[in-house]
């Protein structure tokens, strides 16, 4: 088991990452719990069905009265009739300002619950208890949110965990697409960080299906970067932009299909296709570095098929609802070289012609 420590301003916690995590609850968060006076789980309902029992158990010890509220897996729980059902949930429980939640599922999940926990009587405290590889970067950083039908991650606020328990046993049940959905986030991070960290990865074989012993210390390295970024501007106003890599796009895409057709991770991995372009444009990135990328991601079993899928129009209108555009203008995180990143303002004719390049790009080196 390895941990590794989040500083921001005004608040500090671990990140545990490895095998029983869960035992952590009757040593480390044994006083956390203590001063707990009821104790609620927000779990994804199929990581419910194959893991809540091993949660309750480690909870077991504490005394208190534990409360489950299961909630609908992905992107379907952060609705906003799920948020107003759990603080109804918790409302009807008798949960207090000294009461504890637990969100037992991915990053749709954590990011529900981290929202539920930071408004219901203005603030109460939670624990990150991630169940995927994804949310190696949800999970970290206090970010939460809900979606509108506007667009992702609309409504929320900034709400640190009081602790991050990564149970890397949990993996063995998880499905290639959710391994596929976090691995592109682990290489998001590190496109933005370290040149040398991403050649190892984009030359590791079965990079999709990777051993849960190499998926640990590489998860360390993305938490780390993550935690970095976080430490030195927590509230999103410089640096941390820079996690937003492949996001704009990605997230257009995402929001396009409905929130759920496709995951968030293979959404980013199309938006980095995208920004990898303009950063060839408005950076040293060459255009060998993107088609390789492509490549990857295509032998690594990810799809750019929505691309075709979805006007410019379509995609254009959730692109101007990014969190990163300001007043009517959209700004897209770009990397100089792998390993520096840099924010860069497109106009929606920059952009259009980017899109027009992307797909001829994605149909000339057969990817589609």
């Amino acid at each position: 088991m390895d941990k590794l420590t989040v500083s921001v301003r005004d608040h500090q916690y671990d990140v545990y990452v490895g095998s029983n995590t869960y035992e952590l609850f009757s040593t480390e968060y044994a006083e956390l719990l203590r001063t707990t006076d009821k104790i609620g789980i927000i779990a994804d309902a199929h990581v419910a069905e194959l893991h809540l029992p091993l949660l309750q158990k480690a909870l077991a010890h504490s005394g208190r009265e534990v409360s489950v509220k299961i909630v609908p897996g992905g992107e379907k729980c952060k609705m906003p009739e799920v948020y107003v059902e759990c603080q109804s949930f918790l409302l009807t429980e008798g949960f207090t300002r000294n009461s504890l939640l637990i969100a037992f599922g991915g990053g749709a999940c954590g990011d529900l619950t981290g929202f539920v926990a930071a408004t219901f009587m203005r603030g109460i405290r939670f624990i990150q208890c991630p169940t995927t590889v994804l949310a190696h970067d949800s999970a970290v950083g206090g970010k939460t949110a809900i979606n509108m039908p506007e667009g992702k991650n609309m409504v929320g606020s900034f709400h640190q965990p009081s602790a991050v328990l990564f149970d890397t046993d949990v993996f063995n049940t998880l499905p290639a697409s959710e391994m596929r959905s976090g691995l592109a986030e682990l290489v998001k991070h590190a496109f933005i960080s370290d040149p040398l960290w991403t050649e190892r990865l984009l030359e590791k074989e079965q990079f999709s299906t990777p051993s849960i012993e190499w998926l640990e210390q590489e998860l360390l390295q993305g938490i780390k970067v993550k935690a970095e970024i976080v430490g030195e501007d927590e509230f999103e106003n410089s640096t941390r932009k820079y996690l937003n890599f492949g996001h704009t796009f990605g997230h257009a895409v995402e929001a396009a299909s409905g929130f759920g057709s496709l995951s968030h991770g293979e959404c980013v991995m199309i938006g980095m296709g995208y920004a990898f372009l303009l950063s060839e444009k408005y950076g040293d990135i060459p255009e060998g570095f993107t088609n390789r990328y492509l490549h990857f991601a295509n032998n690594n079993g990810y799809t750019f098929g929505p691309v075709f899928s979805y006007s410019f129009e379509e995609l254009l209108s959730y692109m101007q609802k990014d969190k990163k555009a300001s007043f009517g203008k959209m700004n897209f995180v770009l990397l100089q070289k792998i390993g520096e990143p840099f924010v860069k303002e497109i106009s929606s004719e920059e952009c259009q012609a980017a899109f027009e390049e992307f797909k001829a790009k994605l149909k000339s080196e057969g990817i589609v």
